[in-house]
């Protein structure tokens, strides 16, 4: 089904063909424009998300005084239920950071105001109003969760508590552990460039199918975060690190570009991909990844890690090209994420998708109340059987 048009998605978009870079827009923004126009925690900063989550649920670019009114409603509605500490306790603390955020949400699924409202009979030109409701409340209890599964699993089970004083992404990084300002921007910055990226990604997808059948928002998000979770989609840059990591292990950090060219070559004739190049629609270099590696050239031009990511940006896309069979030869945002987070000392791999999930939080739970608003049906596909196909092929054969 890859470029079958069959949804609606208003809160970004994606163009392979954009003739002026970047291809993806946050309603009709691109990324650098967002981070020209969207208040920030401080004069040229990175945007907060709390702007990122105005524009997406509404089209308009807000106020720094509205950004802040949504950091103060976050707040005030981001007490999590004993419950749900419960729930996760009772996974081994060697259960994937995934499985146990997964758990966490379906926990938190009842105190949703969807569920209730629709049990007495809503009618339908309402169900908007608690589906706002239960996405405003889950957005602003993720971090919370999420903190505290890094914490539990990695940190001995010693929690730092919520900052008021902070917004949502600096908050998040304070409760995982983090007090550096230049690691709160970092989250600032990725948690607004991961919230969302078009409608027919697998995460994405998935909350807009499952809350088609009416499903709550916790039931929908849930049910993305476990797509999300799978290698194919949320793994990706912890994959991308790994095989860095592999690289800087086998030939060194300060290499020719002849010898990583080898290095290259040799990953590819052993049957594998170079992990963070490439993209399923973008037919250019990932915005996202532009806008990181600006990041990092501004914050750790120096760091070695920092330069071999720069280094395969000269190196891997002629030897793609040159291979014939790759539409997109260009790094996409899987990367330069991982080595972004390592410098800063959140080196744990396999929580990285946490990250993503709870910034992806903002853009679908956004476009999940305008599928309410706009009444937009149950999404039912025709399938086929290989008899179906088979016999369709010989009519069409012989015709």
């Amino acid at each position: 089904m890859r470029g079958i048009k069959g949804m609606l998605w208003e809160t970004s978009l994606l163009d392979p063909d954009e003739a002026r870079p970047p291809g993806i827009r946050f309603r009709g923004l691109s990324i650098p424009e967002c981070q020209a126009k969207l208040p920030a925690a401080k004069k040229g900063g990175e945007p907060l998300p709390e702007g990122f989550l105005w524009l997406l649920a509404t089209g308009e670019v807000p106020t720094k005084e509205q950004v802040d009114a949504v950091t103060a409603d976050l707040q005030s509605r981001s007490k999590v239920p004993g419950h749900v500490f419960d729930v996760i306790n009772a996974l081994p603390k060697t259960a994937h950071p995934m499985t146990q955020l997964t758990a966490g949400i379906m926990a938190l699924q009842t105190q949703s105001e969807f569920a209730k409202a629709y049990e007495t009979g809503l009618n339908k030109t309402k169900y908007w109003e608690p589906t706002y409701e239960d996405a405003m409340n889950l957005i602003s209890r993720l971090p919370e969760v999420a903190a505290y599964i890094y914490r539990r699993i990695y940190k001995g089970g010693e929690l730092h508590g919520a900052d008021p004083n902070l917004d949502y992404a600096a908050n998040f990084a304070h409760m995982l552990g983090f007090q550096d300002d230049i690691m709160h921007e970092l989250m600032r910055l990725y948690i607004s460039i991961h919230s969302d990226h078009e409608g027919g990604n697998v995460s994405a997808h998935t909350v807009h199918l499952v809350g088609s059948a009416l499903s709550d928002p916790y039931l929908s998000f849930a049910a993305g975060i476990n797509g999300l979770a799978g290698p194919l989609h949320g793994l990706a840059n912890q994959e991308v690190l790994r095989w860095i990591q592999e690289v800087v292990a086998e030939i060194g950090s300060d290499v020719t570009p002849e010898q990583l060219a080898d290095y290259v070559h040799k990953t590819l004739k052993s049957g594998k991909v170079v992990p963070g190049f490439g993209h399923a629609v973008l037919r250019k270099t990932d915005p996202r990844y532009i806008c990181q590696r600006e990041f990092a050239l501004k914050h750790l031009p120096n760091d070695p890690m920092f330069k071999m990511v720069s280094k395969l940006y000269e190196v891997v896309p002629p030897i793609l090209l040159a291979g014939g069979k790759v539409k997109n030869p260009y790094p996409n945002v899987d990367a330069h994420s991982g080595v972004l987070l390592q410098y800063f000392g959140l080196t744990e791999q396999n929580y990285y998708t946490v990250l993503f999930g709870v910034a992806r939080s903002l853009g679908v739970l956004s476009q999940l109340i305008w599928d309410r608003a706009l009444g937009l049906p149950i999404e039912r596909p025709k399938s086929m059987t290989f008899e179906y196909i088979e016999n369709y092929c010989k009519s069409k054969a012989t015709a």
